[in-house]
């Protein structure tokens, strides 16, 4: 009798592994079409700004006007 339910237990512990596993792919796809959309649109603000949009001034450099 014990076999029969250590069988079983194993057989419902694979399935909810499946699960989990499924759920984990959904989960990281969605992750990475978001960051591929966020990529994109930085990219597009970017572009718009002529790429000075969140970049920090760089120090000791100076511009010369001739």
């Amino acid at each position: 009798m014990g076999a029969v339910v250590s069988c079983i237990a194993d057989a419902l512990r694979a399935v909810g592994r499946a699960i989990m596993a499924v759920i984990s792919a959904i989960g990281r796809a969605i992750t990475a079409v978001v960051n591929g959309i966020v990529d994109f649109l930085m990219i597009i603000v970017s572009c718009l700004t002529c790429n000075r949009a969140g970049r920090r001034h760089r120090r000791g450099t100076t511009r010369s006007t001739v």
